[in-house]
């Protein structure tokens, strides 16, 4: 009779038994990385709990994050209404239906005010999940810290950023891709510049992982895209060995246990030998960071609290391999965004890992397992390969732009789900295990009051603001933006005057077009 073939999601194939590895003679802190990117990785300092929240208007959301912060998390992460996300105020005909209801709804300075009240931004670190519009939050989130009398050149935090992701996995993009590198661009040197110890960047695996993708997808396609900003800000005439110490990565942490833990090991491996090869020398421009977010995908809507399990599991791969901050999903996050206490339950998963597992106690503790260094270097292999037939293609911009990307997570999201319903892929209370009733009634709800709310204090701004001084400072944007001048400080300038998220959004409309 035939043996089995077991496999990795990825359909590497799994021994029954490993008895060998190559020799381990790489160690954590140093080049390539692999065991971590510190020496003593978790024995100096925990990774950063940072739970992603943001719902309903700022006002609602600030109550969260002092709620979030009470129960011991060390970092926000902000989660923005789709209105925000593509550029439109809440008032406009495109938000009906979406305000306030997958994230926190932002039109203005004064939102931000309001949903950072009570809290300094320079004591703590920020996360913002927000890629087309990142640079007019990024330029709001300075905007605060400058009125809190903060020294901009000391906060810190994190603005995703990766535009190329949203063009083949996610959606939410405004304007054409080489526009949009453009602007990312610009982010990158205003930063290094102005605010140092920012992080530009987030260049995300999470959603092209959530579209569908295997985990050697996901490494290989946000590698792929990573080069990309590499090579652009290189032909700005930037410094790698500046401007590639503020990239950081943001990768997601599925169910298949040491196959995730391998990613990250390879990950971190490829980016060094990535950047190396780019001309960087500087051992922190080297070296990969990143965040990691359980894998929203896996939450199934049945059994809810079987939820917990995975994203304990999934938690545990992240930690074991290496991650620098983590956020773990609600159990009840396949029904609605997290009650509080699915986020408490949440946030207490990371707080057990690190404070009871023991996991923390040492460096990098599965390194030298012959299974694990084996499939550390197979995904590494398999993730050059597509790496290497998206730089014949041109890099990643062409590999999107003929729908490549798109078509290889789109193919792997069809296999997975013919894996389901044939059964060959076990969801336990999904396809087997299954009940006819289900646990969980108190599921969170967004009112839809919301629009109404955030269109009257639109009106009110409207009212209240400097109009010459918006109207100039549109003006001053449109003109940099038609030019080659660095976008930012326009930016920073038009929402210090209260300018909206919409208008300013629509002047780089008029100039670089809608894709």
């Amino acid at each position: 009779m035939e043996k089995k073939k077991i496999t990795t999601t990825s359909g590497i194939e799994i021994k029954e038994l490993y008895t060998s590895a190559k020799p381990m003679t790489e160690l954590p802190g140093e080049f390539p990385y692999t065991r971590g990117i510190q020496k003593d990785m978790y024995r100096g300092r925990l990774w950063t709990m940072r739970q992603y929240a943001g719902f309903s208007t700022a006002e609602e959301s600030n109550k969260r994050y002092h709620y979030l912060l009470k129960q011991g998390t060390m970092g926000l992460s902000v989660a923005f209404d789709l209105p925000t996300q593509i550029g439109y105020d809440s008032d406009h005909e495109m938000s009906e239906g979406e305000v306030g209801k997958v994230g926190v709804a932002i039109d203005s300075l004064k939102d931000i005010e309001i949903l950072f009240d009570g809290i300094e931004l320079q004591k703590i670190t920020t996360s913002m999940t927000i890629n087309a519009t990142a640079s007019i939050l990024l330029a709001m989130y300075i905007a605060l810290a400058k009125k809190q009398g903060a020294d901009i050149r000391q906060i810190s935090g994190t603005i995703q950023n990766d535009i190329l992701k949203e063009y083949a996995a996610r959606g939410t993009y405004i304007y054409p891709p080489k526009s949009s590198m453009r602007i990312i661009t610009d982010i990158f040197e205003y930063c290094s510049k102005e605010v140092p110890k920012w992080n530009t960047i987030s260049i995300s695996g999470y959603h092209i992982r959530e579209a569908g993708s295997t985990a050697v997808q996901e490494l290989a396609f946000t590698l792929a895209n990573g080069k990309a900003y590499l090579n652009a800000a290189l032909e700005k005439g930037l410094d790698i060995n500046v401007f590639a110490k503020r990239l950081s990565f943001f990768f997601n942490c599925h169910n298949n246990f040491f196959e995730e833990i391998a990613k990250f090991r390879a990950a971190r491996r490829m980016w060094a030998k990535i950047t190396k090869d780019l001309g960087a020398t500087d051992e922190k421009a080297q070296m990969l960071r990143f965040h990691t977010q359980t894998g929203g995908s896996t939450l199934t809507a049945q059994q809810p609290l079987n939820n917990v399990i995975r994203v304990t599991s999934q938690a545990m791969a992240a930690v074991l391999g290496g991650t620098q901050s983590l956020h773990t999903n609600g159990y009840d996050e396949a029904l609605s965004l997290p009650t509080e206490a699915a986020a408490k339950i949440a946030l207490r998963t990371q707080q057990v890992i690190a404070f009871e597992s023991g996991i923390t106690d040492t460096v990098d503790p599965l390194a030298g397992s012959f299974f694990v260094e084996n499939l550390t270097d197979e995904i590494e292999t398999a993730a050059q390969l597509y790496i290497d037939k998206i730089d014949a293609m041109g890099g990643s911009v062409n590999a999107i732009e003929n729908g490549y990307i798109q078509n290889e997570i789109g193919n792997a999201a069809y296999q997975y789900q013919l894996e389901i319903e044939d059964g060959s892929r076990v969801i336990v209370g999904v396809n087997k295990f299954t009940q006819e009733k289900e646990g969980i009634n108190d599921v969170f709800t967004i009112d839809e009051s919301i629009r109404t709310i955030q269109t009257d204090k639109l009106n009110k701004l409207k009212f209240e603001r400097d109009s010459a001084a918006v109207e100039k400072a549109l003006n001053d944007l449109l003109r940099a933006a038609k030019g080659r001048e660095n976008l930012m400080p326009f930016i920073l300038v038009a929402v210090e005057a209260y300018a909206t998220l919409g208008e300013v959004s629509d002047v780089m409309r008029s100039v670089f077009g809608e894709y």
